[in-house]
């Protein structure tokens, strides 16, 4: 795996794009010393994720999950954190 920083990637980023493709190894880009990005070869083959696993069955989601009483809704924003929520 290259390490890169921010300055070098810029001015190497087809170099760096031609290394991912032929290694198929992530080149992580940093700023001060600190990981920000990865720059990772694109899987034009990879299938879309689907549902299933040992969840598969186990939940149900019903048709109203997203209609909540403003009641409950109004009650996570009379905190501290919102005191200005009317």
């Amino acid at each position: 795996m290259q390490i890169t920083n921010i300055s070098e990637a810029k001015s190497s980023l087809s170099h760096l794009i031609k290394v991912v493709q032929e290694t198929g190894k992530p080149v992580i880009i940093g700023k001060a010393g600190e990981p920000v990005a990865v720059l990772s070869a694109y899987d034009k083959n990879a299938k879309p994720r689907t549902l299933g696993g040992s969840w598969e069955g186990n939940v149900h989601i019903s048709d109203d999950f997203d209609a909540t009483d403003n009641e409950i809704i109004d009650a996570f924003y009379t905190s501290r954190l919102f005191p200005d929520r009317s």
